[in-house]
């Protein structure tokens, strides 16, 4: 299944947080899908698997 996550993206002067699509793994791990504009950082690469927060937020890579 799919879900909406937030981003964090780097090199912005502020905090900002982009929704990607991810798939949802289980146990509060999900599996970014898609990939970053040109003119976007992401903090995290598509295809890793990371955990969230209850407002859906990146934190951290799962450890798998």
């Amino acid at each position: 299944m799919t879900t909406t996550i937030f981003m964090p993206l780097l090199n912005e002067g502020t905090d900002v947080w982009r929704p990607v699509e991810a798939e949802a793994l289980g146990n509060g791990r999900y599996r970014v899908m898609g990939q970053a504009s040109n003119d976007e950082e992401w903090a995290f690469p598509s295809g890793v698997t990371v955990v969230i927060d209850h407002e859906s937020r990146i934190v951290s890579l799962a450890g798998d």
